[in-house]
């Protein structure tokens, strides 16, 4: 009975030998030296040894561009080194593996990640000296690292770390052949090895073809490494334009919800005490997305506050210094805003807006949108002025202020994405009503189901509840 050949795995056969890049010349025919040799001699012949190894090149360059398309296609950083993990694996003739992403200028981001292992799988491994690791030594530079190191039988190596002879055993793999995510332009990043269940390691054709299909992927990382670290810093910037916490004030419960799209868009709120136990509350958005606008947010949010203390008890004149302010220094700028003045102790608000959404008051006896005058957003008119009114909740009632992000992420038309939201409002539990921040994520889940809420968009989301008592 013949023995069962292991499957090709990605067009790559670890049983055939690698096809041979020259062709042996075809010995003399004694007795016809003047005879011209023929271009094909039979199966064995130059031509048919030629198509062999035409054939292999084809077979290689369609596995190579198949698994770049794939790797190409990748949308995160997490996505692309699970799909260089997969790929490695297949052509190298791995089942398992993982990769070490630690670039070399020490500004991260540093992770592990896993191909058929667990997270206790990769803490067993972290416990092993790292010294005594095949990754270990190409990450610390280690001699024997730079072009790739095959462990083709570890627990017949003399020196191995009794640790790593464990590890091994636990984890029931007994080869390994580790890469470095390394190329010129990009520096190095990280190592990437992948394990083997028995004795094993790559033949010349698969470590040809998985150093070129790594060399391809460094790059790709690399590039997700910066968009990672540009999202991560605009995170951490829009995270400082909102308060790191909300005020706690007697009568009033505060809640904010925000969600950030990934450019960095200038939606924003804030909560600040007032003098004489008053509470001052804004959200607003500035037209625009990237470092720029998150710059324009951050001045316009400070600004706001100043002018909320030195005279928040008139919304109208916070929101007039503010449009004056905006028009000398951000000619080119847009903004929106809404600022109240709260007395939590009579529930009372005196608010304007900037061409704004109006309010929305939720409780047990009304879920209504409140009526604000018509007015144009910040830097649109030469001088900008529109009444205030004033607001009395009753106990229990929340007042939910919000930016247009909302409404817009729904992709519905405006008197739509309203009635929407005032569905969304009156179908609060009761329950959840005693809660401003429960309110909140019922309204993100309904307006916003199934993930628009979390979803990349342009747009920005600013939610801030107060509950009155």
């Amino acid at each position: 009975m013949n023995a069962p050949h292991p499957p090709k795995v990605a067009g790559i056969d670890s049983t055939v030998p690698p096809p041979t890049h020259t062709v042996a010349p075809t010995p003399a025919v004694t007795g016809a030296p003047s005879a011209a040799p023929s271009a094909s001699t039979g199966p064995s012949g130059p031509g048919a040894l030629l198509q062999d190894r035409l054939a292999g090149w084809v077979s290689d360059l369609t596995t190579l561009h198949e698994l770049t398309e794939r790797l190409a296609r990748t949308g995160s950083l997490a996505e692309a080194l699970q799909e260089m993990l997969r790929a490695g694996a297949a052509l190298v003739g791995a089942r398992r593996g993982l990769v070490v992403l630690e670039p070399r200028d020490g500004l991260g981001p540093d992770t592990t990640m896993g191909l058929g292992l667990g997270r206790a799988d990769l803490g067993h491994i972290e416990t092993v000296p790292r010294s005594s690791l095949s990754y270990g030594r190409i990450l610390d530079g280690l001699p024997g690292g730079e072009r790739g190191i095959a462990e083709p039988d570890l627990f017949s190596e003399d020196g191995l770390d009794p640790r790593h002879r464990d590890v091994a055993a636990r984890l029931g793999y007994a080869a390994s052949y580790a890469l470095p995510l390394s190329t010129e332009a990009a520096g190095r990043l990280g190592a990437a090895v992948w394990l083997y269940d028995e004795p094993a390691e790559p033949v010349e054709r698969q470590r040809h073809l998985v150093g070129l299909y790594t060399r391809y992927a460094t790059e790709h990382l690399a590039r997700m490494v910066e968009i990672e670290r540009t999202r991560a810093c605009m995170a951490t910037i829009t995270e400082e334009l909102v308060p790191t916490r909300l005020p706690r004030v007697p009568g009033v419960q505060l809640a904010a919800r925000r969600r950030t799209s990934p450019r960095g868009g200038g939606d924003w709120y804030d909560a600040l005490q007032l003098p004489d136990a008053a509470l001052g509350l804004a959200v607003g958005s500035v037209t625009g997305s990237g470092p720029g606008t998150v710059a324009a947010t951050g001045r316009l949010r400070a600004s706001l506050r100043a002018y909320a203390v030195m005279e928040g008890e008139d919304p109208v004149a916070v929101l007039s210094d503010l449009e004056l302010l905006l028009r000398l220094t951000e000619p080119a700028r847009s903004a929106t805003a809404l600022f109240a003045y709260c007395e939590p102790a009579l529930r009372k608000l005196t608010l304007a807006g900037a061409g704004h959404s109006p309010p929305l008051v939720i409780g047990p006896r009304r879920t209504e949108f409140v009526e604000t005058s018509l007015s144009a957003p910040l830097g649109m008119l030469a001088c900008w002025e529109a009444p205030s009114i004033e607001l009395t909740a009753e106990p229990g009632e929340t007042v939910l202020l919000y930016t247009d992000g909302l409404l817009q992420r729904t992709g519905d038309p405006m008197d739509r994405a309203f009635a929407r939201l005032h569905a969304a409002a009156t179908s609060v539990p009761r329950p959840l009503r005693i809660d401003p921040g429960a309110v909140a994520d019922h309204i993100l889940r309904t307006v916003l189901p199934d993930g628009l809420g979390e979803a990349d968009s342009t747009e920005d989301v600013v939610l801030l509840a107060a509950r009155f008592e």
